[in-house]
């Protein structure tokens, strides 16, 4: 397990997951093209609204909504560029089996290295291509 990243506001899977929301719920997969997506801010809002609304964690999410920008996640997993990957083809996998228990997380870190050999391991698995033009975008 590696090092958490410094997020902007504070956030618990674990909390959020107890309370009974899952993946799909705030990361659209895959939102525009072919990633995850964090959350919306009005996804966030429509609980905490009324929920934990005077938290600083909370205050500081609200104060992105005003201003009408992104909170800065710091995104955890991250492919290289030349590395071509779609959640949208990966649907029908456990987020788990890529992330980990990320239910169980109250911060969030890379749990799982997610590397060429993992990759190549899980489509073994599933008999689904190892080609190098199937995942490595031709330069």
């Amino acid at each position: 397990m590696l090092a958490a990243a410094e997020q902007p506001i504070p956030y618990s899977h674990k909390k959020h997951v107890a309370m009974g929301l899952d993946c799909a719920g705030c990361h659209t997969a895959p939102g525009k093209g072919e990633a995850a997506t964090f959350p919306a801010e009005s996804t966030c809002m429509k609980c905490h609204v009324a929920v934990k609304k005077d938290s600083p964690a909370i205050q500081k999410l609200v104060e992105y909504v005003k201003k009408k920008e992104p909170v800065p996640w710091v995104r955890v997993y991250k492919l290289p560029n030349y590395v071509w990957f779609s959640h949208k083809a990966h649907a029908k996998a456990a987020c788990a089996k890529c992330h980990g228990d990320v239910g169980a997380l109250d911060v969030m870190v890379k749990e799982k290295q997610i590397d060429m050999n993992s990759c190549m391991g899980c489509h073994d698995e599933h008999n689904a291509p190892n080609e190098c033009n199937f995942c490595h975008n031709p330069a």
